[in-house]
């Protein structure tokens, strides 16, 4: 299924890529993107001969009825595997055992630093969990991965995608060896994590925001609702209406 999914999206969007040369023709590896669109998982694999597992939310494998077991069957077949994310830590801890299990069976382990989607195209500040953990448990190299454009073809509430070439700048490995085994120090973490978003910001050309995507969202989401009140109330003043 992934050729044949990766085939069409190939002929339709026709994605654009650079850098293919250092994708390792075997052996183990972790790809660490940016985050723009749903797609970001679909389009990365496509433009790889080899399998990249990425963890999705179990709720897709789970699914009732016909449309959940056609639902399940595609991420499956996509490379995706299920991660229970119910309580931030138990979801956490889940998706690094899963990564560790991917760079130990030889594969690579697909991997979105910022945590969640960017909420306006910009580059946030990459959560030092699951990428650095994976990197120094296992010893393997971290592939940074730009995906551009790719927000633009199916903008939040557009039903249809657009027909547009997305790309992806694939970056050079980096090595984090030294620190193999420092999984548990904090700093080391947070070292690592800025270290490889550095090289994705220079990679994907995005203004850096220092702060997490989720802190993002929830800001947007209150100058919204604030916004909203405010006009609600502006609309109930005498005088204001007709």
């Amino acid at each position: 299924m992934k050729f044949s999914i990766g085939g069409s999206l190939k002929l339709a969007f026709r994605p654009w890529v650079e850098g293919l040369e250092n994708i390792p023709a075997q052996g183990p590896a972790i790809l660490a993107s940016n985050h723009l669109s749903f797609s970001d998982s679909f389009f990365l694999p496509a433009v790889l001969d080899r399998k990249v597992t990425f963890i999705a939310k179990s709720e897709y494998f789970t699914g009732p009825g016909v449309k959940g077991r056609l639902t399940a069957a595609f991420f499956k077949g996509v490379g995706q595997v299920p991660v229970d994310r119910s309580g931030a830590r138990g979801a956490g801890e889940a998706a690094i055992k899963a990564g560790i299990e991917v760079i130990e069976s030889g594969g690579l382990f697909g991997i979105y630093p910022e945590g969640t989607r960017s909420p306006d195209g910009r580059l946030y500040r990459g959560k030092p969990g699951g990428l650095a953990r994976v990197a120094l448990a296992t010893g393997a190299p971290v592939i940074p991965v730009a995906m551009i454009d790719t927000e633009k073809i199916q903008p939040p509430g557009q039903l249809m995608p657009k027909l547009m070439r997305p790309g992806i700048r694939i970056g050079k490995p980096l090595d984090f060896s030294r620190y193999h085994g420092m999984e548990g120090d904090r700093f080391i973490l947070r070292s690592v994590t800025d270290e490889v978003m550095y090289e994705i910001m220079k990679l994907s050309g995005q203004e850096y925001v220092d702060i997490y995507a989720t802190t993002a969202k929830r800001q947007i989401a209150d100058e919204a609702k604030r916004r909203a009140e405010e006009e609600k109330h502006e609309g109930g003043k005498p005088g204001t209406q007709g």
